[in-house]
């Protein structure tokens, strides 16, 4: 099941199944090994205001990713509902921001986001979805990811499912 949360009824169509041609990631950048850009909270919210994201909605986004490119782990896991869930790649669910906080402690560290594009739909059942696309930028290398992001009417964040755009050839090679 590719949905946000369980809480989203299973026959909803997924409204976020492809991003515009333009940006979808290459062969070449799926893993690209570039060094880190600067990530300023200006870019972040110019990016964000140019997806037309409701500002509320924004405001959140906006501190998901600058609270983590700044490494305050502790910060990004407060926006989660005590019930909220990181879905990291090929990863069990992290539930409530405790344990988040101390996944991206143990995980993230030195990595850095770049935002390139956001979607924002408000569902039915009264959640908030936003599909973000980026870059994540590791010590080591690059790589394309996508972060869908589920926010409850108190602007909490439900759930993050974060998708990596490569390859599995291409990702166990950068681990060879």
């Amino acid at each position: 099941m590719d949905r946000l949360t369980d809480k989203l009824p299973a026959d909803q169509p997924d409204r976020f199944a492809q991003l515009p041609q333009a940006n979808r990631p290459t062969e070449e950048s799926a893993h690209d090994v570039s060094t880190p850009a600067e990530h300023s909270a200006d870019a972040l919210s110019e990016t964000l205001l140019e997806s037309r994201i409701d500002p509320e909605v924004e405001a959140i986004i906006t501190k998901y990713f600058e609270t983590f490119n700044a490494g305050d782990f502790a910060e990004t896991a407060a926006l989660f509902a005590e019930e909220g869930a990181m879905f990291p790649p090929f990863e069990s669910a992290v539930v409530g921001p405790e344990a988040i906080a101390a996944y991206l402690r143990q995980e993230a560290q030195g990595m850095k986001i770049e935002v390139r594009q956001c979607v924002q739909e408000t569902l039915e059942t009264g959640i908030t979805e936003v599909k973000v696309a980026g870059k994540v930028q590791t010590p080591l290398f690059g790589v394309n990811v996508t972060w869908m992001f589920g926010l409850n009417d108190r602007l909490e964040l439900l759930a993050v499912r974060i998708k990596l755009l490569a390859a599995l050839e291409d990702l166990l090679k950068l681990k060879q």
